[in-house]
């Protein structure tokens, strides 16, 4: 585990909030199953600049090849809003993501995860029997300096580097 990882997991393990989201997402049993994006790399921020940043969403993703059904993710979601009310939950099911930007099928909810478009919100956490996992196919050297750039996928000589640019000019 890497000195960036066990900062992560005591900065999750310090806010009750986003431990009683892991404990509920983790109540739904879901294959490869994780707390993703900007949640966590919000908290991080936070934390390093002593602020607090509203929650948008709480991005919940997992991998099941055998039902890729968007019904399936609205009945999750129901799921968490019947045990941690009035969340802003987001659930999306990684082994059909690949559809939104016309890449091929990913493998794993850690394939997914590194076709987010920015280094900084391609992680995720999870809990697992009591015990806080971290997924960051880039590391979290980016997240920890605060440096906001494109996972490879979004490079500037890439088709999918506009999708990158819009979002670095929305959300500021």
């Amino acid at each position: 585990m890497t000195a960036h990882e066990e900062r992560l997991i005591n900065f999750l393990k310090e806010d009750s909030y986003i431990l009683s989201v892991l404990q509920t997402v983790e109540k739904l049993e879901l294959n490869d199953c994780w707390v993703a994006a900007g949640l966590i790399r919000n908290k991080v921020w936070d934390t390093l600049q002593n602020c607090h940043t509203k929650i948008n969403d709480i991005d919940v993703i997992y991998f099941d090849q055998t039902d890729l059904s968007k019904d399936t993710e609205k009945k999750l979601e129901s799921k968490l809003e019947k045990w941690m009310p009035e969340q802003p939950w987001s659930v999306k099911n990684q082994a059909r993501m690949h559809l939104k930007n016309n890449n091929l099928p990913y493998t794993s909810s850690f394939d997914g995860v590194s076709h987010f478009p920015e280094t900084t919100t391609a992680v995720a956490a999870q809990l697992c029997q009591q015990e806080i996992k971290i997924m960051a196919p880039y590391g979290l050297e980016d997240l920890f300096n605060g440096i906001v750039k494109p996972t490879p996928y979004y490079l500037k000589d890439t088709e999918l580097h506009t999708i990158y640019t819009e979002r670095i000019q929305h959300k500021k």
